[in-house]
């Protein structure tokens, strides 16, 4: 995922070291946008969005570890005129695989997950592929587990007694647990939205509750995420339409549910809640510092090359400053995680069209943050 952002605000009031795995921090207040500064930001995200086409987009900033802006743009559905709101909720796609990876970390700070485990001690029912596939391995895309399209996709076709079987990871893994791997463990970095499907499963075991109740238990009720939630196609209020790119011709597509992708593509909320997450990561509110600053670390190949992957982040710099990001991207909408822990900064990107450039918003608004 390309490293576009630029944000150098020099706000010395946190820092998230990787390296050392430690964690500084000094109370710090954040004030609202300024009105000019406020309206600059509306100008440039207006003008990206007439730029790509797109219908709709939701933005959130974060400064000081808060929230100081929050706008939507366009249309929630073009057809019916409604216009994006804060409200409108949008599918995270993948960066739902984030709550998985924090999940994931929560449980390993409360010593039931270890990360170097072959995933079979948690999930026997996942095949042996002849290699250990460990939930580090998973979080960091280095499985050998396909995607959706980089690999033959082999199912398990059954007949389940219950309704809405997939609702369950561990269900969920006959949509591709017969697979081969597409290289070997560790060996090389590879995108999988699979292996997030089996770390959600992982979770569920690990954690002794439904995967779905451990986000909600751990995550969003402490945050007050009041509208994140499993993506089930329901009909509601606020929903947004999605649309794709077909034939040079912007057309809405069907809603269909991705609940059964679950801490790969399965949640959805507003631009509100999606911004408390971050502010949740920036301020340590979801695990302990150390725990924490783990999630951050480049992760190694088999062969000690360093990767840009942390665990369920993309990790990089922007001059001498951490930044850590994450992109979601389906049919029907794009998103983008980008945080600035060393200023407890950071952005969130909602849209309803799959074909926008979500980086392309959070540029926009960084540059002219960082303006004068």
């Amino acid at each position: 995922m390309a490293i576009r952002d630029r944000y150098s605000l020099v706000l010395a009031v946190f820092v998230w070291t990787a390296s050392s795995g430690t964690l500084s921090a000094q109370p710090s207040v954040a004030r609202p946008l300024s009105a000019p500064k406020a309206a600059a930001v509306n100008q440039a995200l207006a003008v990206e969005l007439t730029k790509q086409r797109g219908v709709g987009l939701a933005v959130a900033i974060i400064e000081r570890g808060k929230t100081v802006y929050l706008n939507g743009f366009g249309f929630a559905d073009k057809e019916q005129k409604r216009p994006v709101t804060p409200e409108t909720v949008f599918n995270w796609a993948s960066n739902s695989k984030p709550l998985a990876a924090v999940a994931a970390m929560q449980l390993v700070e409360q010593g039931k997950l270890d990360l170097d485990a072959d995933v079979r001690k948690y999930v026997p029912e996942f095949p042996d592929k002849g290699a250990v596939i460990t939930s580090r391995l998973l979080l960091c895309h280095q499985s050998g587990l396909p995607h959706y399209s980089n690999g033959k996709i082999i199912p398990t076709i059954r007949k389940y007694e219950i309704e809405n079987p997939f609702l369950d990871p561990v269900n969920a893994l006959d949509k591709f647990n017969q697979s081969p791997l597409i290289f070997a463990p560790g060996e090389r970095t590879e995108y999988s939205s699979y292996a997030y499907v089996l770390l959600s499963a992982v979770i569920q075991r690990a954690g002794d509750e439904p995967f779905a109740d451990q986000i909600r238990n751990r995550i969003a009720k402490p945050l007050g995420m009041s509208t994140l939630q499993l993506d089930t196609a329901t009909v509601q209020p606020e929903w947004a339409t999605g649309y794709a790119m077909r034939q040079g011709d912007v057309r809405p597509v069907r809603d269909e549910s991705h609940a059964w992708k679950a801490g790969a593509g399965g949640f959805k909320s507003n631009v509100a809640d999606f911004a408390k997450f971050a502010e949740g990561l920036l301020n340590g509110r979801l695990m302990n510092p150390a725990i924490q600053s783990r999630m951050a670390e480049r992760q190694k190949l088999r062969s000690g090359q360093l990767t840009e992957w942390g665990l369920g982040l993309t990790v990089g710099q922007d001059g001498a400053a951490l930044k850590v990001s994450h992109n979601g991207k389906q049919e029907e909408t794009t998103t983008r995680l980008v945080l600035y822990p060393a200023t407890k900064s950071g952005v969130v990107v909602m849209s309803n069209c799959g074909f926008t450039d979500p980086g392309a918003f959070s540029t926009a608004a960084f540059r002219v943050l960082q303006s004068r």
